[in-house]
């Protein structure tokens, strides 16, 4: 039996260099986020998803389920989550000031004698003092699972000075701005959907809409919502920014018409301010209320 325990040791051991081979490849920045969000999936793969789901909230997360809630008061009631959950990132950004960033993927959920079903999942992340990894909040969007997962893509942050602004006042200023071009979206929304989409999306944007495998590159975005003859309105409820500045999301609430019905919705953005200045909207999600 002792030596049918080490073997079994070694042998973990070994399924895990492929794994940590993988990782030392990432850059280091962004792939410490990426190995906090895969190792809280191992978590839920070897464990139970709730273990995972716990091992990276905190008090103030918030989960979209599809309202908004606590997400440490939810998990701690617990809440019929799936049985099996399993869940991979394909997208990683991380800002400069290495406290904000943002993870998304494909999902694979299952309850005990049910069917397996998808989605796609979007994370904003918090860094704690320290240092590890927490949920700021996370939503998902479900699809029919049909398509491939993309390859992981990533955005490193380069070393470039940012200004640390230390008073209050100032970083709310800042977080005005991101607002205030939600607004201005959403009052563009109102007058003529293409325009405002090609005005705001980034040219690399990736769009997450129910019963939709995602959607990457602004043509590809402005010829879905046209083909669907989808008409969207929004309007933000609040935003937050990276210390550094460059990267914010926004969310709210948004009303979908297609056809003859008109369906309420919410809306998460992440936003890129780029090299010209301008806000962007890198990643957008869209999903029922």
């Amino acid at each position: 039996m002792k030596y049918r325990s080490i073997l079994n040791t070694v042998l973990f051991a070994c399924s895990l260099l492929p794994m940590q081979a993988a990782f030392a490849q990432l850059p280091e920045k962004v792939g410490g986020l990426i190995v906090a969000d895969k190792n809280a999936a191992n978590i839920a793969k070897a464990e139970t998803p709730h273990a995972g789901l716990m091992s990276i909230v905190d008090k103030q997360s918030v989960f979209y389920v599809p309202s908004a809630v606590n997400a440490y008061n939810y998990l701690t009631n617990r809440p019929n989550i799936p049985d099996v959950m399993l869940w991979e990132p394909n997208f990683a950004l991380v800002s400069k000031s290495l406290d904000w960033g943002v993870t998304s993927g494909r999902v694979e959920f299952q309850k005990v004698g049910a069917i397996k079903r998808y989605s796609q999942y979007l994370t904003v992340w918090k860094r704690g003092k320290k240092g590890d990894w927490k949920v700021d909040l996370r939503a998902e969007v479900e699809n029919y699972g049909k398509g491939k997962s993309s390859d992981l893509s990533y955005l490193e942050p380069d070393d470039s000075w940012y200004l640390k602004h230390r008073s209050n006042v100032r970083l709310q200023q800042r977080e005005d701005v991101v607002m205030s071009t939600d607004q201005l979206f959403a009052t563009v929304l109102r007058a003529d959907n293409q325009a405002a989409y090609t005005e705001f999306l980034a040219d690399d944007v990736r769009f997450y809409y129910p019963w939709q495998e995602e959607i990457t590159g602004k043509n590809t975005v402005l010829n879905f919502l046209k083909k669907q003859r989808i008409d969207i309105e929004t309007e933000p409820l609040s935003v937050g920014r990276a210390y550094s500045g460059e990267y914010a999301y926004s969310f709210g609430d948004a009303t979908v018409h297609s056809k003859d019905k008109a369906v309420k919705f919410n809306y998460i953005r992440i936003w890129q301010l780029k090299d010209d200045f301008q806000w962007r909207v890198i990643l957008e999600m869209l999903f029922e209320k």
